[in-house]
């Protein structure tokens, strides 16, 4: 059954229901937007110096105060050292040594607009500062682990299902965060908290794709994608409304239990009736279809006899009762052409949030250090989605995406050779037009990926290909463990695989203006087309002079007409061998007579 060429078509099309429901999927990009990004906030490490110990100070200093007690407590510019004198309490002497702080820490709040932070509550500063990008790298697993597990669910269970229960478990986990008593809850807390998010983001995300015909599918999947944007750029106002990491976290949260009180209605998030009848649940999918085509202002039941037709094409069908058909995240291993672009997608989304640590690293030197990169991603990841909803329709989904890959891989080659023979302005516009082609390579190929992989296996294959592109994102943080070392390898490693790349984008089959895959088969279906395609001349030309007369429309093969062609070959053959031929190669049309 084509859904996307008859189905959707007889209800509607992109009727006014269904750009009601599309509209409707953009709105939960904002909170969930603030889930993920609120990360970076919450862990903002402020500037921050020792707190004097007057015990360690000779007696005739114990009674300074502002510049003096700083300047006889810390050396200059030092976050975590303290000096040691030979006798404390005794004559005033220089000191002899330094040594870790003894009192805590002083902090120069707000920080990123919140006057604390996690940095500040359990002071993860100096000996303790690999524990802020472990936290940040946990949440990101959680995302992993979320997409991983959640994605088949979508397609056992059904993408509204999903999505209404990843949004109902993320409150309790959230309101968890905000009121975690030690780090260990709290790492443990926003790690389960990035899994729901993910399971609530990946079946919006399908569910909004397969509800779009080919000639909306971009544009509708992009614009979800500003208001994901839109989402980060509000965050820095709440956290100074807020002012506080934990009233953060809450309002957040909040944002979640609100969103799912009003998208738990099916109004607002009806099933995926391609989905329905991909899986062979037919009465609820004609249901669906009902409900789509209601909306759409079409009557299925009373309209053109194709719309009835279908309908009870649908009932014959479902008179057998047939049993739902669902397929495992195993399944995908055992196709032809399914497993290789989901693997070349998963490879090209992983380099274009992995590779981005490199271009980012050298916005540090840029004041206001927080807001200016984190504004800057923000700008550019707008810049990323328009230039893609203005050239993947008219290029292809491959010319494109090849072309990102290309100026991504040699922004960092760039870098990687030159940074220390180049100017100032120059690393700069290099790394942000590196950051801008990366976004667009990790947006394009999450969006390239969902095309491809088919209908009953959605879910599960694009939970791969986001885990894939949340553990790109996690080589920040985990670079910033040790921020001093594995830098210039790393950058290395992923310019090597972003050239690679290049060369596994043209693997890949096109999709554009194509109907969704719904089964396996038409999902192996997809193959590569040559990138140079023959011109209109050329490809039109025939033969002049056929072996056999092709006529346009001509009737299909007919086994009856081809074996009497066979006989009456064999026996002209057969005539003219005679005795002499007796010993000669037999007819390669078949065997001697």
């Amino acid at each position: 059954m084509d859904f996307d060429g008859q189905v959707l078509r007889l209800a509607g099309g992109f009727g006014r229901r269904a750009r009601f429901l599309a509209a409707a999927s953009w709105l939960p990009n904002v909170a969930l937007a603030l889930g993920l990004a609120a990360g970076l906030l919450l862990a903002a490490v402020p500037p921050h110096r020792c707190r004097p110990d007057p015990a360690l100070l000779p007696a005739a200093l114990r009674n300074a105060t502002g510049p003096e007690l700083l300047n006889a407590s810390a050396p200059p510019g030092s976050r975590c050292l303290l000096y040691r004198y030979p006798l404390p309490g005794g004559a005033p002497g220089p000191p002899n040594g330094t040594g870790p702080c003894t009192r805590g820490w002083q902090y120069a709040l707000p920080a990123a607009g919140l006057r604390s932070t996690l940095v500040t509550q359990w002071d993860l500063v100096c000996a303790r500062h690999w524990q802020v990008p472990l936290e940040q790298t946990t949440h990101f697993f959680g995302w992993l682990v979320g997409s991983v597990a959640l994605g088949p669910a979508c397609d056992r269970f059904g993408r509204r299902i999903v999505f209404a229960l990843s949004l109902v478990l993320s409150i309790p986990l959230g309101f968890g965060v905000a009121l975690a008593v030690d780090y260990l809850m709290l790492v443990m807390m926003r790690m389960l908290f990035g899994a729901m998010l993910a399971g609530a983001f990946l079946s919006l995300y399908v569910a909004r794709l397969e509800l779009c015909d080919p000639p909306h599918r971009l544009m509708v999947t992009m614009s979800a994608s500003f208001f994901w944007v839109a989402g980060q750029l509000l965050l820095p106002g709440l956290a100074v409304a807020v002012a506080e990491w934990r009233l953060l976290q809450a309002a957040i949260t909040l944002g979640l239990a609100l969103l799912a009180a009003c998208w738990w209605s099916p109004s607002l998030f009806p099933e995926s009736a391609r989905w329905l009848l991909a899986t062979q649940q037919l009465q609820r999918g004609k249901q669906a279809l009902l409900d789509l085509a209601r909306g759409n202002g079409v009557s299925l039941e009373n309209g053109p006899p194709t719309g009835e037709t279908l309908l009870a094409e649908m009932d014959s069908q479902a008179g057998g009762a047939p049993r739902a058909e669902y397929h495992s995240l195993c399944r995908i291993f055992s196709t032809r052409v399914v497993w290789k672009n989901s693997l070349i997608l998963g490879f090209t989304a992983f380099i274009g949030s992995g590779i981005r640590h490199c271009f980012i690293r050298n916005l540090a030197p840029y004041t206001p250090r927080f807001y200016f990169p984190y504004f800057l991603l923000a700008g550019s990841e707008v810049m990323a989605v328009l230039f893609l909803c203005l050239t993947v329709d008219h290029f292809g989904r491959r010319a494109v995406l090849l072309f990102g890959t290309i100026l991504t891989g040699v922004s960092s080659l760039l870098l990687l050779a030159l940074m220390q023979y180049l100017m100032a302005w120059l690393v700069l516009a290099l790394s942000i037009l590196g950051i801008l082609a990366s976004q667009a390579v990790a947006a394009l190929s999450v969006f390239f990926a969902s095309e491809m992989l088919p209908t009953v296996v959605r879910g599960a294959g694009l939970g791969l290909i986001l885990a894939a592109h949340m553990l790109g994102q996690a080589a920040t943080p985990m670079m910033d463990i040790q921020p001093s070392q594995g830098f210039f390898l790393h950058h290395v490693v992923f310019a090597s695989f972003a050239v690679l790349s290049v060369l596994s984008v043209m693997l890949l089959p096109e999709t554009s203006h194509r109907p969704l895959p719904d089964s396996m088969q038409e999902g192996d279906s997809l193959h590569r087309p040559l990138f140079f395609h023959p011109s209109r001349r050329h490809c039109c030309r025939q033969d002049q002079l056929p072996l056999l007369s092709t006529h346009i429309g001509a009737s299909p093969y007919d086994p009856e007409s081809y074996a009497q062609l066979v006989t009456a070959t064999q026996k002209m053959l057969g005539s003219r061998r005679g005795p002499a031929g007796a010993g000669g190669l037999g007819s390669p049309l078949g065997p001697e007579t």
